[in-house]
């Protein structure tokens, strides 16, 4: 997985504009009940992915592959994202039906720009955001980035990982040298631009370093302070959600068939997604694509089922994000989410 936290900016507005568009006049189609698709026709849903195909993936690409959303009456179309907003803004719009995003990131649009959207699963539970640094490094604890520079990719949500994890520990963030390095994360480790990086996905940059000979440690910020928030979500808008319900929870049935799979043979669900990959733009690695799935396996589980979502989980990292200057206001909770897990 890629550094897609993101700025929300000016693009939201063009999202607002699109939002009253909705879903054309056939939306409304007869329920999912989830018998045998043959005997009826199938429903085509536009679905966001955060990023170019990669492990956290592989259960979308296994329930399409073994026929899990046509069972559900369903013909899922991945698309993949031009740009970093576009997933949350399109679903916004009204363009797509969902679009998978951050939980920080649902929380600042609907807090700060009030846009329409909404929650309805979770998929990865706990941040993929870590602190990395090269194995060798002197940094032993968050307060030992005390007068070091720590890369980012120029987004505040960082910057309040590092304040609240050095705080916690004991040190003085304000002596921390943030470095805007952009999406140069690994790199900037390798050649020593910087001490550290934070923005960096366990599932993805480490691996991809130990993949070209470089081991790492890294903080989780939920050792340090930081709310244990939802690193992905699958969002749609209000009015989607309205009109569209029994079409969204026959899509997390299929999803869920999907991911139980992967679960239970994650073997054959990796290697359905190297046979999808976008090889021509994102080849992937399968190594290190191995190494993220087992990485992300225990961070998806729910004893409540796969895409249950907290209310706490919510509450705290709405206050957190609040106690930061991250929004200016709490969103209402009952508008942010809903739990799509009965």
């Amino acid at each position: 997985m890629k550094n897609f936290y993101i700025l929300l900016s000016s693009l939201w507005l063009g999202a607002l504009l699109l939002s009253g568009c909705g879903t054309d006049d056939n939306s409304n189609t007869e329920a999912m009940s989830g018998d045998d698709s043959s005997d009826r026709e199938l429903r085509e849903i536009d679905v966001m992915l955060d990023w170019y195909p990669n492990a956290v993936h592989s259960y979308l690409y296994t329930a399409i592959e073994l026929g899990f959303f046509e069972e559900e009456g369903l013909i899922v179309n991945l698309q993949f994202p031009a740009n970093p907003t576009d997933p949350i803004n399109l679903a916004a719009a009204g363009q797509i039906t969902l679009g998978i995003t951050y939980q920080p990131d649902v929380v600042t649009a609907r807090a700060n720009q009030d846009v329409p959207v909404k929650a309805i699963g979770a998929i990865v539970r706990s941040p993929l955001n870590h602190t990395i640094f090269l194995e060798d490094s002197d940094i032993q604890s968050p307060r030992d980035l005390e007068g070091k520079r720590v890369g980012y990719p120029g987004i505040p949500l960082n910057e309040a990982l590092i304040k609240t994890m050095v705080t916690n520990d004991g040190g003085d963030p304000d002596t921390v040298q943030m470095t805007d390095v952009g999406f140069e994360l690994g790199s900037s480790i390798i050649s020593g631009r910087v001490d550290a990086v934070t923005g960096a996905y366990i599932n993805h940059e480490v691996p991809v370093l130990l993949h070209d000979g470089y081991a790492t440690r890294y903080f989780n910020p939920v050792d340090y302070g930081v709310p244990s928030f939802y690193e992905l979500v699958f969002v749609t808008n209000d009015q989607i959600w309205d009109q569209d319900e029994d079409v969204i929870r026959a899509f997390w049935r299929g999803a869920t068939k999907g991911y139980e799979y992967m679960v239970e043979n994650p073997t054959d669900a990796l290697d359905i997604l190297l046979n999808n990959q976008d090889e021509a733009n994102f080849p992937l690695i399968p190594e290190v694509e191995k190494q993220s799935l087992e990485i992300l396996l225990p961070k998806m589980e729910s004893p409540n089922g796969f895409g249950s979502q907290d209310k706490e989980s919510w509450e705290e990292t709405i206050d957190w994000m609040k106690d930061f200057g991250l929004i200016e206001e709490n969103p209402s909770i009952k508008d942010i989410f809903v739990n799509i897990v009965d």
